[in-house]
């Protein structure tokens, strides 16, 4: 069965653009629409579809208090649609505290190019996210800041056993509802990718994945010697990345490099977010910045993050290889870790789509460094830790849970 859309966006061109983008692959079927939060909250809970994309700013309600509503009482996977603006990036991690798993900027001009990527952007993300079963608890991302975040807390995401794709679409009817028609090699031996990898199948459950390997407990992973912690993320990183960081003190005895794929605007306010409720310091880096025990330095939208060669507790921040698709990308910073600290780095990768971070961690492995990858059961999208699991470059696999504690205790507790 394809994956059934419900498009919540109060402009008409954005409606009928979604739809005409998503009408002609057989993964996806809208089966309805709607122009503000209310009639969004009406339709979610009568046609009960598997995602849904939300606008932000709508008359009568607006989608931050409709994923709210929406989380409560017919949990769906939302994916928002923001601008590119300080304020588009403020509201969209308020949607993502709300319960948003993911979100798409909303630049008019891309959306209009129909020679831009943003289709298969959107394809990606919705097929992905529609295939995922959400089993949704209080989440310490969802606290109002200023302030810390409550511990024990997590959102979980469970994969969902893939449904045979079909081309042919089902119909629901409702007065608003319309159904349709459902290697280069760049610097640093790290292969470009022109387009986003395919995403790594997130649909079978963990357990019965034959090469899904079982969640390490935590009672037995080794907390190596290492000088720095380098975690990179993408989809349902925002949420991941609060959860590890706020387990943290603030005395905490190493630097650590964050590399979560967001566009710049994006970076500067998650990172003001994040400083706000954790304990140890969290910024947005920049070329020069020392790197220093309980900093954790986010690397900024659209640029690369590595380690300086001449002054080995500073960053650079550079514009990177224009064949990389990931900017910031998980493998540059990972692999420039590797030639620096060779094996003292303790590298982790949480839930995202594509592959991002795998070649990296290769290069970290053969370093003699340590890879901690998250586990199936607990990723948004389990793509880019899966990468890794599957190519026998994790140390541990371990549940969201589990990291924070392991990173703050450097060990079993």
């Amino acid at each position: 069965m394809p994956v059934s859309v419900l498009i919540v966006d109060d402009s008409g061109f954005f409606r009928h653009r979604i739809e005409e983008m998503l009408k002609d692959d057989p993964r996806l079927s809208v089966v309805g629409t709607a122009v503000n939060g209310k009639e969004a909250v009406e339709l979610a809970k009568r046609l009960k579809p598997d995602v849904v994309t939300m606008d932000v700013e709508m008359p009568q309600m607006n989608g931050i208090e409709a994923v709210r509503i929406i989380m409560r009482e017919a949990p769906t996977n939302v994916l928002m649609l923001s601008s590119l603006t300080h304020e588009g990036a403020r509201v969209t991690l308020q949607a993502l505290e709300a319960g948003a798993a993911d979100y798409l900027p909303k630049d008019i001009r891309a959306w209009m190019d129909k020679g831009s990527s943003v289709r298969s952007q959107l394809i990606d993300r919705l097929v992905a996210l529609g295939r995922s079963r959400r089993h949704r608890r209080s989440t310490a991302f969802e606290r109002s800041y200023p302030g810390h975040a409550e511990k024990g807390t997590t959102m979980v995401f469970r994969p969902e056993p893939e449904k045979p794709r079909s081309t042919t679409s089902t119909t629901t009817s409702s007065p608003r509802a319309r159904t349709t028609p459902a290697p280069r090699t760049a610097p640093g031996a790290l292969r470009s990718r022109e387009t986003a990898p395919p995403v790594a199948s997130p649909a079978a459950p963990a357990a019965a994945g034959k090469n899904d390997p079982a969640t390490t407990p935590a009672s037995r992973v080794r907390f190596p010697d290492c000088k720095l912690v380098v975690i990179g993320a993408s989809t349902g990183g925002p949420a991941a990345l609060q959860k590890v960081l706020t387990a943290l003190p603030a005395n905490y005895p190493y630097p650590i490099l964050l590399v979560q794929h967001m566009p710049k605007t994006f970076t500067q306010v998650f990172a003001e977010r994040l400083n706000q409720q954790c304990n140890i310091s969290v910024k947005e880096a920049e070329d020069g910045d020392r790197m220093r025990p309980g900093l954790a330095l986010l690397a900024p939208g659209g640029l690369q993050m590595m380690i300086d060669p001449k002054q080995t507790d500073r960053v650079r921040i550079l514009p990177g290889d224009e064949r990389l698709t990931y900017k910031p990308s998980v493998d540059v910073t990972y692999a420039s870790a590797a030639k620096t600290y060779s094996g003292k780095v303790l590298g982790v990768i949480l839930t995202g789509m594509g592959a991002d971070g795998c070649d990296g961690a290769r290069l970290l492995k053969q370093a003699g460094s340590t890879m901690w990858a998250q586990n199936r059961d607990t990723c948004t999208i389990y793509g880019m830790p899966q990468a890794v699991v599957n190519a026998n470059l994790a140390d541990a696999v371990l549940a969201l849970e589990d990291i924070g504690p392991l990173l703050a205790n450097r060990g079993p507790r």
